[in-house]
C-alpha cells in the first residue's frame, strides 16, 4: 500500500480515532495525549496532561502508560476498546488484557486471541508485545499451552504462537532460558516447520535466527535434518534459508 504523507488531516484522522495507521511512521507520529482526549472524553485534564508529558517515552512504554490510565479512570474494560476504529486504540486494549491482574496467564492469552487475529499488523503486534514479560517469566507454561494455537485455521493466530516466544524478538524483553535452549520449542517449530503462510514461514525463519545467535549448531542441525525430511517442500525450504541467514 502507498504510504500517505502525514498531511495536517492525515494528523488528525489518526489523532482523532478516525483512521487506522497505515505504516510504521503513522504509528509512530499518533498523538497519544489528543487520542484519549478524542475517544475517552470523560477523563479529567490532569490524566491527559500526564500522557502529554510522556511523548517522549518509547512507544511500548506510552502504550502501557494509556491503559493505565484508562483503567484507573474506570475505562479499563478491553471489550469496549477492542472493536475501536483505530488500530493504536485496539493496541491499548492488548495492554487492558496484559496487565489485567484478575486473569490468570492463560486466561490473558485466550483473551488475546481475538487481537492476534486483528486485521491490522500493528495490533497483531501489540498483543504479543503486551504479554511479552509475562511470557518471558513463564516460557514453559506459555509452550504447552500455545502448542494446540500451532494448529489454528488462521495463519495470524499460528503466527502469533511462534512470534510470542521468539528468543530475542523485537521491541521486548529476551527470553533467556530459550535463548540458552531452543531445542525447549522443538514441538511447536516442527508443528510450523512447513506451514503454507509466508507470514508464519518468516516468524519460525525468525525465530531460529534469534536461537542461532546463541546456539548456532543446533539450529544447523536443525535446518540439516528438515533439509532432509522435508527436502522438496518449498515453505520448509524458505524457512531454512531464512534461518540460517546469519551463520
Amino acid at each position: 500500500m502507498k504510504k500517505q504523507a502525514l498531511t495536517r488531516e492525515r494528523r488528525a484522522q489518526l489523532d482523532g480515532g478516525a483512521a487506522e495507521a497505515t505504516h510504521l511512521a503513522e504509528i509512530l507520529a499518533v498523538d497519544f495525549a489528543r487520542l484519549l482526549a478524542s475517544i475517552a472524553p470523560s477523563l479529567p485534564a490532569a490524566a491527559v496532561a500526564n500522557m502529554r508529558k510522556a511523548a517522549n517515552s518509547g512507544i511500548t512504554l506510552r502504550m502501557q502508560g494509556a491503559a493505565t490510565l484508562l483503567r484507573a479512570h474506570a475505562l479499563g474494560d478491553p471489550a469496549h476498546w477492542i472493536d475501536h476504529r483505530s488500530d493504536t486504540v485496539r493496541g491499548w486494549a492488548c495492554y487492558l488484557i496484559g496487565s489485567d491482574p484478575r486473569l490468570t496467564l492463560e486466561h490473558k492469552l485466550d483473551a488475546m486471541r481475538a487481537l492476534a487475529d486483528d486485521p491490522h499488523f500493528g495490533v497483531r503486534e501489540w498483543a504479543w508485545l503486551a504479554l511479552r514479560p509475562h511470557i518471558a517469566a513463564e516460557p514453559q507454561r506459555v509452550l504447552a499451552y500455545l502448542h494446540a494455537w500451532t494448529a489454528d485455521a488462521s495463519p495470524n493466530v499460528r503466527r502469533f504462537a511462534c512470534e510470542a516466544l521468539r528468543p530475542r524478538g523485537v521491541w521486548a524483553a529476551h527470553i533467556a532460558l530459550l535463548k540458552q535452549q531452543p531445542e525447549l520449542a522443538l514441538a511447536l517449530l516442527e508443528a510450523l516447520c512447513c506451514d503454507e503462510s509466508r507470514y508464519v514461514q518468516d516468524s519460525v525463519g525468525n525465530w531460529l535466527n534469534d536461537a542461532g545467535k546463541s546456539q548456532p549448531d543446533w539450529v544447523r542441525a536443525l535446518c540439516a535434518r528438515w533439509h532432509t525430511v522435508h527436502a522438496d517442500h518449498p515453505a520448509n525450504a524458505y524457512i531454512r534459508k531464512r534461518a540460517l541467514r546469519s551463520l
